[in-house]
């Protein structure tokens, strides 16, 4: 009788492959999002790229993506949180006295990392990348996801980087870009995703495209293995998910612990 009671894999997620490839695309948005921004602050430091040309551009993207987030439910999630236009003007506010004031520090931004070496600057953006990456909000619910953490260290390798620039000016821009695209794109992502998944699969590849494409005017082996990373997330690993789940053998009988489920707070009285 004791073994009769055996259970196997009653909690056992059945996984779809192309669910799982879904869902693989905002880890591949996230690693976009940090080649394209280590790309932009590549072509500035050359000089290939103007800070006046970088902030127009990202002001322009803003703005589309604004109206972009607006359009996607037709306003109802906006009515459902009972936000108002004049609440996103305000919003817009602050963010400009926000600007204004990392326009104001940007001579101490260049200038506050001058006594550090460029090695260590290069090794420290590297790890705060490398942390935003993991601690990123992908949608799962586990203990190491920090939407705040991972946020602050992608801003943090942006101040490290931003300081070997040529002028204050590209380090201001440099700071401003990172916020939008480590704060308000993902922003943008989450709702394409819940709203239009088609949309965002379509985003997702083009956006994947771009990164390769400016990578590619670095280092063509660069890109080769970076395409390969993205194939490699997108389609094998939820490949090896899929068919891992196949092996997956938990047990369940009548030796677990019990579970207490009936209220007892009235003998505490």
């Amino acid at each position: 009788r004791f073994l009769e009671e055996l259970r196997k894999n009653v909690h056992a997620r059945q996984y779809r492959y192309q669910a799982v490839v879904f869902q693989s695309g905002a880890v591949v948005q996230q690693l976009c999002s940090v080649c394209v921004f280590v790309l932009t602050w590549w072509y500035m430091d050359a000089g290939m790229l103007s800070p006046q040309g970088l902030f127009g551009a990202a002001l322009v993207s803003s703005l589309l993506g604004y109206v972009l987030f607006d359009a996607v439910d037709g306003g109802a999630g906006r009515w459902a949180s009972g936000r108002t236009r004049w609440a996103d003007l305000k919003s817009t506010l602050v963010t400009l006295v926000f600007a204004a004031f990392t326009y104001g520090f940007s001579p101490v931004l260049k200038t506050l990392t001058e006594s550090i070496s460029t090695d260590t600057i290069y090794a420290m953006s590297a790890l705060m990348l490398l942390g935003h990456l993991i601690f990123f909000d992908y949608g799962a619910n586990a203990a190491i996801v920090s939407s705040t953490l991972s946020l602050n260290m992608a801003i943090f390798a942006s101040v490290c980087l931003a300081s070997r620039l040529p002028r204050a000016l590209h380090a201001f821009v440099m700071v401003t870009f990172a916020m939008q695209i480590f704060a308000l794109w993902p922003m943008l992502q989450k709702k394409l995703k819940a709203r239009t998944p088609r949309c965002y699969v379509g985003v997702t590849v083009l956006f994947a495209l771009v990164a390769l494409a400016g990578l590619a005017t670095v280092s063509s082996v660069g890109a080769v293995l970076f395409a390969s990373l993205l194939l490699a997330i997108s389609c094998l690993c939820p490949y090896c998910l899929i068919r891992l789940q196949l092996l997956k053998d938990n047990i369940h009988g009548p030796w677990d612990e019990a579970e207490i489920k009936e209220d007892l707070s009235r003998f505490l009285m």
